[in-house]
């Protein structure tokens, strides 16, 4: 399996910094805000060819709510082994979820040929995500997790919430707009 090119620590670390001061500036924010819509998202098409097979299987569902429950959500995650894993818990009602696109885009154009990305849309109908998704395009797939439950699987209680795994999917580290400002 192809590794990538650059060390995973690395950008581990510039997602993680990166993510907690927009975590941060996010808090308390009620204001309508539309950022990441399709005017000013990114171009994804390069990860067609940069990405190895894996994110490339992965990225070609990209923009969609997929089903599968916790043992779907885990068979991706094993699938995607080798490979570091940005995971972002959101829903399309969430103020500062809706804030964080903007970030998720931009990180997935320009690091998705190393780094793997999946989204759980949760709390959240299928209906309201699709139509958020195809206004605010993202190139990786988001499970479906109406009820809950991938998100309590990996432990994440508030919204949004983030995880950063590897291997087998343990989570390295974890961040959002309220867990970052709690910690």
């Amino acid at each position: 399996m192809p590794r990538p090119t650059r060390k995973p620590h690395r950008i581990l670390i510039a997602i993680a910094v990166a993510s907690a001061a927009l975590a941060l500036s996010a808090c308390g924010s009620d204001e309508e805000l539309d950022p990441g819509n399709v005017a000013d998202a990114p171009d994804y098409s390069r990860l067609a060819d940069a990405a190895p097979p894996a994110l490339a299987e992965l990225y070609a569902t990209g923009g969609t709510v997929v089903d599968g429950g916790v043992a779907g959500f885990e068979e991706q995650i094993a699938a995607l082994e080798g490979y570091p894993i940005v995971v972002n818990k959101w829903a399309s009602w969430c103020g500062p979820c809706r804030a964080e696109f903007p970030f998720l885009q931009s990180q997935a154009a320009e690091r998705g040929d190393e780094v793997a990305f999946l989204g759980i849309n949760t709390q959240d109908s299928d209906d309201a995500a699709e139509t958020f998704l195809r206004g605010h395009p993202i190139p990786y797939p988001s499970f479906s997790d109406p009820e809950g439950d991938i998100a309590r699987s990996l432990g994440a209680e508030l919204l949004p919430d983030w995880r950063i795994c590897r291997l087998a999917g343990e989570s390295l580290l974890r961040f959002g707009s309220a867990s970052a400002a709690a910690s």
